[in-house]
């Protein structure tokens, strides 16, 4: 990565009435970027901003930290953390952001970009953007009920539309979003076609707020690629930080990597795990990210295989030995065939 490219990561930006250290961000990921792991990423460092995993907002005002398995942190990592919501109702949506705010969150993000199936069902996520005065009227409505930061999560729409794309940056910037975070696919596109990265462009061109970059950054060369090609005010990375969670300071600082540290990041994170989370929890969340985590080694669908059939954390921790003392092959690139 050039030097430039690295400096512009480490330069401060503001999102609203506050600012971030840096302007490489962590995506939030439902069922992935919990407390745990959220604590595993902030060892490393390098990022500026991250976010929780999506939070009903139906649910959240009513949601007990201690308790909840989505709305749960630690107050130190509060002032650079956003709450992501989603939902349909203004009302609602307006009630869980009051909730987010008076809990000391850096920012509330709505979601505007999950495309599952049980979201839209419900007219939440990506299938608001088949109403787009619904979706600006929620952005309205969660503006009105706090001072904090409001960024928006949202992709290109139903149809392959750079036009639309670009209009919905403007309207959402008109409602009071404070910055986007685009994902240039279509919804019901999960991840067959390459993104659309142009489009970052033309809605960068359409708004005066910050606007973040997301889809398919791998590693180095594709972020600089991101930041050359679109403008962008920043990058989102999304899946490259689950299967690497040191991924943001190899980005920001050239941390170098080997086995010794794919080794350190599985055990600890298995330790988090435990921490924050009850045995069969920890267990079920662990094989989750563990696909992830093994598309970066040759043959890694066997050890993923192998933390799949372990029935307790001890055996994953058996499986996690055994396959490092083998000194393991790593890909250059994640392979796609597992990383989805």
């Amino acid at each position: 990565m050039s030097p430039e490219t690295r400096r512009f990561l480490n330069t401060s930006l503001k999102i609203g009435n506050r600012s971030i250290s840096g302007r490489l961000i962590v995506c939030p990921m439902a069922g992935y970027t919990h407390v745990a792991f959220r604590q595993l990423l902030e060892y490393f460092g390098g990022y500026g901003l991250c976010f929780t995993e999506m939070c009903s907002a139906t649910s959240l005002p009513n949601e007990n930290p201690m308790h909840s398995l989505v709305f749960r942190w630690r107050r130190e990592e509060l002032d650079r953390l956003s709450c992501q919501i989603f939902g349909s109702d203004p009302g609602i949506m307006a009630e869980a952001a009051r909730r987010i705010e008076s809990s000391g969150f850096f920012g509330v993000d709505i979601n505007f970009g999950c495309s599952v199936a049980t979201v839209c069902k419900r007219g939440a996520g990506a299938a608001l953007l088949k109403t787009p005065g619904a979706a600006v009227s929620v952005v309205e409505a969660v503006r009105s009920a706090v001072s904090i930061p409001v960024t928006v999560k949202y992709r290109t729409g139903w149809s392959d539309d750079a036009g639309f794309a670009a209009e919905m940056g403007r309207r959402f910037e008109g409602a009071g979003a404070d910055a986007l975070i685009f994902h240039p696919r279509v919804a019901p596109d999960r991840r067959t076609r390459p993104p659309r990265r142009d489009y970052i462009g033309r809605v960068k061109d359409t708004v005066g707020i910050p606007v973040f970059g997301n889809g398919d950054i791998f590693d180095e060369n594709d972020l600089e690629r991101m930041v050359e090609t679109t403008g962008c005010d920043g990058v989102a990375i999304g899946r490259i930080a689950l299967a690497n969670p040191w991924m943001p300071a190899r980005m920001t600082s050239g941390l170098m990597e080997d086995n010794a540290l794919y080794r350190f990041t599985a055990e600890r994170y298995m330790a988090l795990l435990e921490q924050h989370f009850e045995p069969v929890t920890a267990l079920r969340r662990f094989r989750k990210w563990a696909l992830f985590f093994s598309a970066g080694f040759r043959f890694g669908h066997r050890f993923s295989a192998d933390i799949r059939r372990a029935g307790d954390m001890g055996a994953a921790r058996d499986v996690i030995g055994r396959f490092f003392d083998a000194y393991p092959e790593r890909n250059a690139r994640p392979n796609m065939n597992l990383f989805r």
